[in-house]
């Protein structure tokens, strides 16, 4: 296995306990609290990062028989449905399930050949999603939506390791998550040095 993937799945595996050691506190009255992503609640936000461990399991499954699946079944339609669903779920329940799928995924990572890396899956719009970006996909779920709990976990708390391995990652996603021609080019200005960073610059979320 390649050193870079190993790297991102140790990163992704201590994100995980981290997330878990926040999670002993959680019953059923904080699981329901608005998280700091408008419209979910903490349940919402367990609930996605359960599906999306078995997305990347999906993916690499399929990978290893010479097929490339879309991430979520039924796309952002059976993706959404399913966090709705299964927010409504008890916490314990959520909590429970979560943990299972991080297993499924950590069996994924150690079974899978090395050949399967250079595969691919697809994302829910059809765009190509490389075997060998998925750990550092799943560290980066993790880190963020740890946050995203509003449970005392913070930017701050990010490992140097996450920040430095997913910022390259992060900015080559940039230009797809603005359509503002004019905020493109007044954030190239600024990367250049040649401009202000655009204050009103507004980004789709990752």
């Amino acid at each position: 296995m390649e050193e870079t993937i190993e790297f991102a799945i140790k990163g992704s595996r201590e994100a995980t306990g981290r997330l878990f050691s926040t999670l002993e506190q959680i019953d059923q009255a904080v699981a329901v609290r608005p998280s700091l992503l408008p419209g979910w609640s903490i349940t919402h936000v367990l609930t996605h990062l359960a599906r999306n461990a078995d997305s990347f399991v999906r993916i690499l499954r399929a990978a290893a028989e010479g097929r490339e699946v879309r991430q979520y079944p039924g796309g952002d339609a059976g993706r959404n449905q399913d966090i709705q669903e299964g927010a409504k779920r008890p916490a314990k329940e959520i909590i429970d399930d979560l943990r299972a799928s991080c297993v499924r995924l950590d069996a994924t990572w150690t079974e899978t050949p090395d050949e399967v890396w250079e595969g691919r899956g697809l994302r829910n719009n059809g765009a190509p999603l490389p075997c060998r970006v998925l750990p550092i996909g799943r560290w980066r779920e993790v880190e963020v939506h740890h946050v995203d709990l509003g449970l005392g976990y913070g930017v701050a708390d990010w490992p140097p390791e996450f920040v430095s391995t997913d910022l390259p990652h992060a900015l080559d996603r940039l230009p797809e998550r603005t359509e503002d021609a004019g905020q493109k080019a007044a954030f190239l200005a600024w990367v250049y040095g040649r401009g202000e960073m655009p204050a009103e610059l507004v980004l789709r979320p990752f």
